[in-house]
């Protein structure tokens, strides 16, 4: 199998497979022994619906964990999305057992089989989005792209006129789409999107299970769209990433879309509160952050703590 890699060239690894596992605890620690053995860091998340991973490390460890995952019978077509970065773009390699390997409060509800979520939105490449998209306008309807990620996410990149739901984590989807909020949504055709597609996987069951009857999702979700796109697309706008980039743009031409809490000035970067006891991330320009007067959320409590 090998140890861990020498190549000077690193990247990060985005992947995920539904498929039903029978043993997930014994491949949670195929996985961790696979990953020590190659020097790889990030967060792996296995249960018996399937695997959802990120994990960074030298190109010759990365193209190796490749192989050997691939090895085992329910991962063996897999896709792995690459990206720039390294096993220092994470603080430790976190390899774990759980109900869902994305927590939507579904794990009954979901149903997997070997060829993936049974139930789910009609998948479509990034060019088919478009081709959708020009489809429906010709007809004089418009497609609606629904952001299947936390509002946060949002708040520096998205589909133009994308609906973002006020969702803090995954598992506000459901009572979100059960509100009659979205109601005049069922019988349109919708795109659900998100990072890298598996939020979309559930979340286009969940919708179709509750009345919305013409459902899509982007195969590969918005990294495939943005490699493909760029900035010449429906995308506008930078992608949040969960590791220490915090977010990544697609072209030279991207244009941020976020604002500073504070003065309002064009940011796409997210900092924690300086309020130790809130924390709570929030857009700051450069000058905002490094001001300890400014380089809080906002709220009042923490405005009184920072002056």
């Amino acid at each position: 199998m090998g140890t861990k890699g020498t190549n000077s060239e690193t990247r990060i690894l985005l992947y995920y497979r539904f498929t039903p596992v029978a043993d997930p605890t014994a491949v949670m620690l195929w996985q961790r022994t696979l990953c020590e053995s190659l020097g790889l860091r990030g967060r792996i998340i296995i249960s018996r619906h399937g695997i959802n991973g990120t994990v960074g490390g030298s190109l010759t460890s990365v193209k190796l964990y490749i192989r050997c995952t691939r090895e085992y019978p329910g991962f063996h077509d897999m896709e792995f999305k690459w990206s720039p970065g390294s096993a220092e773009d994470f603080p430790k390699l976190s390899v774990k057992v759980r109900e869902e390997i994305v927590s939507f409060g579904a794990a009954e509800e979901l149903q997997v089989d070997e060829h993936g979520v049974v139930g789910g939105g009609t998948h479509l490449s990034p060019t088919q989005v478009n081709e959708l998209v020009e489809q429906k306008r010709a007809n004089g309807e418009d497609v609606v792209f629904f952001d299947g990620r936390n509002a946060m996410e949002a708040q520096i990149g998205r589909f133009k006129g994308a609906v973002v739901p006020e969702v803090d984590t995954t598992h506000d989807f459901l009572r979100e789409i059960e509100s009659g909020r979205y109601d005049d949504l069922k019988d349109r055709p919708v795109v659900t999107y998100c990072t890298g597609g598996i939020r979309c996987e559930v979340l286009s069951s969940l919708m179709r299970n509750r009345g919305f009857t013409d459902v899509y999702q982007i195969d590969g979700g918005i990294v495939r769209y943005g490699e493909q796109f760029g900035d010449d697309g429906l995308w506008e706008g930078s992608l949040y990433v969960f590791d220490k980039r915090m977010h990544m743009e697609f072209s030279e031409d991207s244009v941020p879309l976020g604002a500073c809490v504070h003065c309002g000035t064009a940011t796409n970067t997210f900092h924690n509160c300086v309020n130790g006891d809130c924390r709570e991330m929030v857009l700051l320009c450069d000058a905002c952050a490094a001001a300890p007067a400014t380089a809080h959320c906002g709220g009042d409590t923490c405005h009184a703590a920072a002056s």
